[in-house]
């Protein structure tokens, strides 16, 4: 766009140039014939008595003209000093003869046949152009001749000469300014084009960059622009779009993720109903009575996972962001698995010595260190060890649940955040729903926060590593 507008800017440029360069000899020219048209018909006028009563030689003109021819002028002109180009007046009778030159070399000489005594002399408007030399274009002079007059009766003619190079400083003067002038106009349009090409550029690539993280799934509001609001307009558009295609697509996800994962317990209680109805020994309906139980527990907490899950994942922002404790989010966490570590014997510990606010939703984090201890304790042995600490570093914060224990083995590293993914808990031997961790990144992305596993000092340590401790209490 902004080759196709530097184009157009130099090819006007250069029309406006070249029409008003070629204008500046003509117009000047034309100005200087003015002032020779005004000046001969003057003289004409001062004349006019003696070449009626032929005593034009024996007046004061003949000397006052050759004084004129011979005049050197002193004078600047708009900076410029004037030059003492030729300049000429000669004095015609009604037949063309010269009578007086200011040169005084012509006198007596037939001049009937220059254009500007031969059309003056019939009433005409006389003027000519001719080279002093052939081979030279700036040696021409411009006559200009006015008629003299008894009454209606035109009896002779003046004709005031005067050197077109006299005005040629001036017509280079004026082309060199015009030049230099539409240069510097030409540059600077050039610089506003591609300043507003550059800002359009950027608003196109801020648009890009927001439209590539949507498709990475990333949860990023759409930019702002304060100059191209049609690119706003055009941003919140995509928003919109965005939204009702994740929508779509979130829902289709959710239901085949859903059906996917509620053919095992389902299928599960269908088996043990039709065990059932074929009335098995008491102990063996205990069995099958306890095993439909099971797996309707297991429905049920499917369900509110999924359904807690799908209400994070479709937020863009937090909704109601205020500063809260963290140690408060913290402490509420650890209450509620008091009683299961009492009853397992595993040693629950917190390092919650000062107090960290942050900005975000405090109901969401307080459930997402929930989600991080109990996947702690489930896999924990009896007599475990389990730790709750908030650090500080750099200005972030690090949430981190350490558990003393086995470690989890390298296939599974990568793939603790993704949906449904589980590990058989050592206690049970049996898989969870595999939403808890996914539940936890969301919650951590939501805050601008990461969230890390990894194998650690003879254990296991989960980290959400906030990037923005807005305030400290101690």
């Amino acid at each position: 766009m902004f080759l196709l507008y530097a184009v157009f800017v130099g090819f006007c440029a250069y029309l406006v140039l070249r029409t008003l360069t070629a204008e500046i000899k003509p117009g000047v020219r034309q100005t200087m014939e003015e002032t020779l048209v005004d000046m001969s018909n003057f003289i004409a006028l001062v004349v006019a008595d003696d070449v009626r009563h032929g005593t034009l030689q024996q007046s004061r003109y003949p000397q006052l003209f050759r004084r004129f021819g011979e005049h050197e002028s002193q004078a600047s002109i708009w900076g410029m000093e004037k030059l003492n180009a030729a300049k000429r007046i000669y004095i015609t009778d009604a037949n063309g003869i010269v009578i007086l030159d200011s040169d005084g070399t012509d006198v007596g000489k037939d001049y009937s046949r220059w254009n500007d005594v031969y059309l003056t002399l019939r009433g005409q408007y006389g003027a000519r152009s001719t080279k002093l030399d052939d081979n030279d274009e700036s040696s021409t002079v411009m006559y200009i001749a006015a008629p003299i007059k008894d009454g209606d009766e035109i009896i002779g003619s003046v004709t005031v000469a005067k050197a077109n190079s006299a005005m040629q400083p001036f017509i280079e003067r004026a082309k060199s300014r015009l030049i230099m002038w539409g240069i510097a106009l030409g540059l600077l349009a050039l610089l506003i084009g591609a300043l507003i090409s550059w800002r359009i550029t950027k608003a196109l690539d801020r648009l890009t960059d927001y439209a590539e993280r949507a498709i990475d799934g990333d949860k990023v509001a759409p930019p702002q622009f304060r100059v191209f609001y049609e690119y706003g307009d055009l941003a919140q558009v995509i928003d919109r779009m965005r939204h009702q295609l994740e929508g779509k697509n979130y829902a289709e996800r959710y239901v085949q993720s859903l059906t996917h994962e509620l053919k095992s317990p389902i299928a599960a209680i269908r088996g043990a109903s039709e065990i059932l109805q074929t009335k098995p020994k008491p102990d063996s309906q205990q069995r099958f009575l306890a095993n439909i139980e099971h797996e309707t527990t297991r429905l049920h907490l499917l369900i509110e996972r999924m359904l807690n899950l799908s209400a994070v994942e479709k937020q863009q922002v937090i909704e109601n962001s205020q500063l809260f404790s963290m140690n408060d989010a913290c402490k509420q966490a650890l209450r509620v698995f008091e009683g299961e570590c009492i009853k397992r014997n595993i040693a629950l510990t917190a390092e919650l010595a000062t107090s960290y606010q942050i900005r975000g939703d405090e109901l969401l984090m307080q459930q997402a260190i929930i989600n991080l201890l109990q996947n702690a304790i489930e896999f924990s042995e009896e007599g475990g060890e389990i730790s709750l600490s908030c650090e500080a570093m750099d200005n972030k914060l690090a949430v981190k649940v350490f558990n003393r224990g086995a470690a989890i083995p390298e296939f599974a590293l990568d793939k603790l955040n993704q949906r449904f993914f589980s590990l058989p808990r050592p206690s049970t031997g049996k898989k969870s729903t595999g939403l808890g961790l996914n539940f936890v990144n969301e919650v951590a992305q939501l805050h601008g926060a990461t969230l890390d596993i990894a194998n650690f000092n003879d254990g296991v340590l989960a980290t959400i590593l906030l990037s923005k401790l807005h305030t400290k209490n101690t």
